[in-house]
């Protein structure tokens, strides 16, 4: 009989671990944060006799459905009726003044620029110095933890640090929400936070989120099916380009296209690439929203036929390198304004977090295709983080 997988929330549940319930708690959280039968985070705290004084939303709000990169309000919680202090508003990091400590539970896609890690980080930052004790309730990393399937290239601090990408991890860090936790904490001073991380139970890093048996939840808009957690890392970057990345469609981050893309001419050029567990199929739509808005755009679908094999960012960077070799007077970076950046300059680079590359992607690409292994190296980050592992 196969083992059940359980996320932190469901092993706190099962083992009533020793936690001070009746400490002055908050919770970052959204509706995305559930138990395996499906209940919110936050009521099962409530119901676990958990002294629940507010909670703290990310990006997309409380109800993980807001507009991708929109400012959120503060709010009541409706079903609570606790307050709700948005981390992707006013500010990024808490207040955390009249609480005592603050539990964390969010969903993650295992992605560097996916950003409710980087709401962590703010977190960890302000208990840090605030003296305030941090419980993280850990996930599964959906793309496995597999640290042999992790590919950069690792963030560039100095030229690309931003709220999709502050520290040195690479694009897919094959970690958990708690692994990083700790790898955070020994690599960035704060050896001193109070941290305890919830483990889940019963994952193993080899395992992709089919083989967990946990029901899918969006965790976020656009991520509205189990098989865009595969082909997100690999085209999220067609955010930073003239080319419309799925939204407006039933399968956002599943298909790219532009009215000026040729689809036939283009899957002609990544099959010859033979890159490994995935393959493109031709697509036409009509964006309901977003970019292309109510045109004819022609462009591929990927279909993810092996995950073991399938290697998502040097998929998209092979991509936009054939892209920029035989479009390249049509294709041009594009601007993404979001509350963390309001002008949207740069989003490419800041997605890739490295300036140096997109250069090379404009200028070289030939060279990138025959060197994707080389622009996906992630240095020793195997070696790194083995101290902080959990599984």
């Amino acid at each position: 009989m196969k083992e059940l997988v359980y996320n932190g929330i469901d092993h706190l549940l099962k083992a009533d671990l020793s936690l001070t319930k009746s400490s002055r708690w908050g919770l970052v959280t959204n509706d995305a944060a559930l138990t395996l039968e499906g209940e919110p985070t936050r009521t099962a705290l409530l119901k676990q006799g958990f002294n629940l004084q507010s909670l703290f939303s990310p990006e997309h709000g409380l109800s993980a459905q807001g507009v991708d990169g929109a400012a959120q309000d503060h709010q009541q919680d409706q079903l609570t009726g606790l307050l709700v202090y948005s981390l992707y508003g006013p500010g990024f990091g808490p207040k955390l003044d009249e609480l005592d400590a603050i539990c964390f539970d969010l969903p993650d896609i295992g992605v560097r620029f996916y950003t409710y890690i980087w709401t962590l980080s703010y977190l960890m930052e302000a208990c840090y110095a605030q003296d305030k004790k941090l419980v993280v309730l850990d996930r599964i990393n959906p793309l496995s933890g597999h640290l042999a399937l992790a590919e950069g290239p690792m963030l560039n601090e100095a030229a690309a640090s931003s709220f999709i990408g502050r520290w040195s991890i690479p694009i897919r860090h094959s970690l958990t929400v708690g692994e990083l936790a700790r790898y955070w904490q020994a690599s960035r001073g704060m050896q001193g936070l109070d941290l305890e991380v919830i483990p889940c139970q019963g994952w193993q890093r080899d395992f992709f989120y089919p083989a967990t048996g946990i029901p899918f939840v969006a965790p976020s808009p656009a991520i509205n099916h189990p098989a865009t957690l595969l082909t997100y890392p690999a085209l999220c970057f067609m955010e930073g380009l003239n080319l419309n990345e799925g939204r407006g469609t039933p399968f956002p981050f599943q298909q790219f296209a532009a009215p000026w893309l040729e689809a036939y001419s283009l899957i002609a050029h990544l099959q010859q690439l033979s890159l490994p567990g995935i393959v493109f199929e031709p697509v036409a739509y009509t964006p309901f929203e977003g970019r292309y808005k109510g045109e004819s755009c022609y462009g591929v679908f990927l279909k993810v036929t092996d995950p073991q094999m399938y290697c998502p960012v040097a998929t998209g960077l092979a991509i936009i390198a054939i892209l920029w070799q035989f479009y390249a007077h049509q294709v041009k970076e594009h601007p993404y304004p979001t509350h963390a950046n309001p002008s949207g300059a740069g989003h490419l680079a800041l997605l890739l977090g490295n300036p140096a590359l997109v250069r090379h992607l404009q200028q070289q690409p030939d060279d990138v295709l025959r060197n994707l292994r080389q622009w996906t190296e992630t240095g020793n980050w195997k070696e790194v983080v083995t101290p902080y592992l959990l599984y």
